[in-house]
């Protein structure tokens, strides 16, 4: 009985052991490889812009004023009109300033009737002195008579072209060429001089986009302004509120004469031509610059991106092991990044299953775009893998 007894708790052991053993052989195995795709690091032309909030401004802006008082009685424009330089835009009732001029005229001529007879009278005197016959005092007199008419004249002359200047600023005219804006004031409005806006004109063509720029890129900047631009030039586009690039290259025609301490800007100003009157004075926009690094360069897709700790890395594929390199990253091209350094030409780089690789780890490579599947494990009711 005894003999049976210890035969069977032999047995119970050995089971136990091979039970044991087995556990531990599936704890220590290799953790399968991690299914993913791979892509070729590849050098392309690779054209890319700084953008800059935008606002386009008329180079020529005028707020029109009247610089006298009184009652509009025309308007001769269409508001939203283009109208040449010179053309008559307001009237300014004309009376009182009209009757000024004619009484500044009156004013001259007898002033200058005075000043002709007070010089007949010092000449009159002056050869009666000469011949004794007459007081030297009166002599005096009439000198100092005629100079006295002939700065009266002066006067008047001032006050006639005083008048004829107030008459001619009762008639408001375009100071250049541009598209005059909604009218500020009706007819019979009273304006007064200095103080009521009638309207603004702009210029259209060319027309100007301003900018501001970080004080560290003030150097490229004026490089691109001394820059000769030939027809067509990609330097420098604008992009339209709608999103829509204009058309016409742009070149730099004013950098600020200084930096905002507040902002660390500087506002630059790049000119553009506007044959079709598209661009419209305080409109937005988008200020692209051709990036200085533009040209021959590595890009991979982004996603291939990983970020850990402020630092980004992507993995490459060595073999059936991915290894993880550190990388600068350049401008990002719509779903593709540009790689300054850590990677070279030609390298594997994994763009699918990063999430769940880590340096050195196993995988498997499927084809770019495939579902990241399981890899296969033994058959139900198999033999397991030696």
């Amino acid at each position: 009985m005894t003999t049976k007894y210890l035969a069977l708790c032999a047995i119970a052991g050995l089971a136990a052991s091979t039970a044991c053993g087995k556990k531990d052989e599936k704890k220590n195995a290799a953790p399968p490889p991690t299914a993913v795709s791979v892509v070729t690091a590849r050098t392309t032309d690779a054209v890319y812009y700084d953008q800059y909030p935008a606002t386009v401004v008329a180079l020529k802006t005028v707020e029109l004023r009247s610089q006298v008082t009184g009652f509009i009685t025309s308007l001769n424009f269409q508001e939203g009109e283009f109208v040449p330089a010179g053309k008559v835009l307001y009237e300014i009732d004309k009376r009182q300033f009209e009757g000024a001029y004619q009484q500044a005229l009156a004013n001259l001529r007898s002033a200058q009737a005075s000043a002709q007879n007070a010089q007949v009278n010092q000449v009159r005197y002056q050869r009666l002195l000469q011949q004794d016959a007459v007081a030297r005092q009166l002599a005096e007199n009439a000198s100092t008579t005629a100079s006295t008419a002939a700065a009266q004249v002066a006067s008047a002359q001032a006050a006639v072209t005083i008048a004829r200047t107030n008459l001619g600023f009762a008639t408001i005219r375009a100071p250049f060429a541009g598209r005059i804006g909604i009218s500020q004031v009706r007819l019979g409005a009273q304006v007064s001089a200095g103080t009521t806006l009638l309207n603004t004109i702009s210029s259209e063509d060319p027309i100007a986009v301003d900018f501001a720029v970080n004080e560290t890129d003030i150097q490229r900047f004026i490089t691109l302004q001394n820059k000769k631009g030939a027809v067509g030039d990609s330097t420098l586009r604008l992009v339209l509120p709608n999103g829509q690039p204009y058309t016409q290259p742009g070149t730099i025609q004013t950098i600020d004469r200084g930096v905002d301490a507040q902002t660390g800007t500087i506002t630059v100003r790049v000119q553009f031509a506007n044959p079709q009157r598209q661009l419209k004075d305080g409109m937005s926009g988008v200020l692209k610059a051709l990036n200085t690094k533009s040209g021959s360069r590595l890009v991979i897709p982004n996603k291939a991106i990983v970020e850990q700790m402020g630092e980004n890395f992507v993995y490459v594929a060595l073999g059936d092991s991915a290894k993880q390199r550190k990388v600068q990253l350049g401008p990002r091209l719509r779903d593709d990044i540009v790689i300054l350094s850590g990677i070279k030409d030609g390298d594997k780089i994994v763009t699918e299953g990063v999430q769940k690789l880590r340096d050195g780890g196993k995988i498997q490579v499927s084809a770019p775009g495939a579902a990241a599947a399981a890899p296969a494990g033994p058959t139900a009711g198999g033999p397991a893998a030696k």
